[in-house]
């Protein structure tokens, strides 16, 4: 995982095959980088249900335990259970292993401040350095040492969290769950019973290796097929995104929901400072969305944590990804997959309307293609000069109807290429072009 000269943490943590790259000793030392840096504990560590998540999470909190800093285990809950305990308890720091949509062989590691919200580049770095050092870190001995509590009462906390933010009865509302087979699994559909919808639930069976396979928010063909006229919300592994399909079967990605959300607040005069905030993957209908309400836009790089930035920076509390991160500051200091849907299905029974109408009232989307191009070294990118000179031929035939984004993965070797446009057509013949030159260059 050590590679010289490439950053251990991507844009949501740390990634790798579990056991091969990801090994406990790694996770164990990483526990002990992380934990020797904070004056106190408890750190609270939680999970989704990859089969090797109990084995990575004991590791890690090994690691904390052998300098001396005491864990709080709450178990299988959402990203945003984990981010909100941390939070409310008093913790120094909270820790979540999943790899969130990834498949069910890779895992990861997500630290959290003391706020909930996710560590900065900085605090990253910090971490990494002391990894890196090799030094020996302080050992903890006799009744120093760092010990386990186990929080059984978490998913009850962050259901009585979530249900109180509630303004309206699901009553009447008919929805249907695919939970991925995820940390989402019991909290998601208990959540939803309590706001009394009518409740079909899917993939909510987990086995340790069937997170993600073919479910999910990465997966929306797999609701689309089973939502059958119905409202669906898909979470994805650690379920700290959605992505909901309306009564027609089809799929609202982030910008959707955030349009949507978007114009309920300005309509409400509830959008503080009348800002919504995110990233430069955002379909360009949604930027133009946002303008033809007179909403400001601000725009920043891939990765909610980037997101959170920006929303301090502008003094703003509403923003995401079009992955599905939606942050509501007010509520809660990351995205979180089920906050976003209580607050997406509070818009539609607050208007009484289906989410197919309120999508095609409020955002139309410029076709868009994205595609992963697996390379060798992703750091050569910024110097391929003759990708970049492709790019600004493509941009200047599109004359302004249209946006390209080339950039590099920050959890693969993959370069994401994006291109909207005003056809599909187009769009793809651009894409095409730039695959190819990206793959001369950097494979």
């Amino acid at each position: 995982m050590l590679r010289e000269g490439r950053r251990l943490f991507g844009t949501d943590g740390i990634r790798g095959v579990a056991n091969t790259e990801l090994t406990p000793d790694f996770v164990m030392a990483l526990g002990r980088a992380a934990g020797e840096a904070l004056p106190h504990g408890p750190v609270v560590v939680g999970r989704d249900t990859r089969r090797s998540g109990e084995m990575l999470s004991s590791a890690l909190q090994a690691g904390f335990h052998s300098v001396g800093i005491d864990t709080v285990d709450v178990g299988v809950l959402p990203s945003g259970g984990v981010s909100y305990l941390t939070g409310v308890s008093g913790a120094v720091m909270g820790a979540i292993v999943s790899a969130s949509h990834n498949p069910a062989s890779d895992n990861g590691i997500k630290l959290l401040g003391s706020t909930g919200a996710k560590l900065t580049d900085a605090e990253e770095d910090g971490v990494e350095a002391r990894l890196r050092s090799g030094r020996p870190f302080n050992v903890a001995v006799g009744d120093a040492v760092g010990t386990r509590f186990q929080k059984t009462e978490a998913p009850t906390e962050y259901l009585d969290f979530l249900a109180g933010l509630a303004e309206y009865s699901f009553r009447g509302i008919e929805v249907v769950l695919d939970c991925a087979n995820g940390a989402a699994y019991k909290t998601a559909p208990a959540l939803f019973e309590r706001m009394k919808a009518g409740v079909t639930v899917l993939a909510a069976d987990p086995n340790g290796i069937n997170i993600n396979d073919g479910v999910g928010a990465t997966s929306p063909a797999f609701l689309v097929r089973e939502s059958r006229g119905r409202l669906g919300l898909a979470f994805d592994g650690d379920a700290d995104r959605l992505i909901a399909v309306d009564e027609e079967g089809v799929p609202a990605n982030g910008d959707v929901i955030m349009a949507i959300i978007a114009r309920h607040l300005h309509a409400r005069d509830r959008l503080k400072n009348n800002i919504v905030v995110a990233t430069v993957m955002s379909n360009l209908g949604f930027r133009k969305s946002m303008e033809s309400m007179g909403i400001t836009l601000i725009q920043t790089q891939v990765g909610d944590r980037y997101v959170l930035e920006g929303l301090r920076e502008h003094d703003a509390a509403f923003g995401g990804e079009q992955s599905g991160h939606v942050i509501f500051l007010k509520d809660l200091v990351t995205g979180d997959g089920l906050l976003t849907a209580l607050r997406l299905v509070e818009v539609v029974a607050a208007s009484g309307r289906r989410l197919a109408e309120l999508r095609k009232e409020v955002i139309t989307e410029y076709p868009q293609i994205l595609r992963n191009v697996r390379v060798n070294d992703t750091s050569r990118l910024e110097s391929a000069e003759a990708i970049w000179a492709a790019v600004e031929r493509a941009e200047a035939d599109l004359e302004g109807d249209g946006r390209i984004l080339v950039r590099a993965s920050g959890t693969e070797s993959l370069v994401r290429v994006m291109v909207e446009a005003a056809t599909k057509e187009k769009a793809a013949a651009i894409t095409e072009e730039l695959i190819g030159i990206v793959r001369a260059e950097l494979t």
